[in-house]
């Protein structure tokens, strides 16, 4: 189990700003104590429903504690300034509990 900050990105933030910003984000967020895993996912496609994103964007943490504690260190205090401003505010964070399983476990129907 692991705590999760999750970036959406959304269709309309002006992708090209976003794109030349990011490295300078990422510079800051990857320095934020605590983080053990970040992950991206580019959406490319709408298998069901509406899409309204173009990006997810994923950091781990050992639990909520870890995850708070960085966000308030200067470098997620400097990631998430430099967030704001690549997005113009438009974007949307969440966080939660990741629980995750390996495919040998779901696959294992003994008692």
């Amino acid at each position: 189990m692991s705590y999760q900050l999750l970036i959406l990105i959304p269709l309309t933030v002006e992708i090209q700003s976003f794109d030349e910003g990011w490295p300078e984000f990422l510079n800051a967020a990857e320095k934020m104590p605590g983080l053990i895993k970040e992950s991206v996912s580019r959406i490319d496609n709408c298998i069901y429903g509406q899409n309204s994103l173009r990006r997810i964007y994923s950091f781990s943490f050992e639990d909520q504690s870890s995850l708070e504690n960085a966000l308030l260190s200067p470098p997620g205090q400097k990631a998430g300034e430099l967030l704001h401003r690549i997005t113009q505010g438009n974007m949307i964070l969440l966080s939660g509990e990741q629980n995750e399983d390996t495919l040998e476990n779901i696959r294992d129907t003994s008692p």
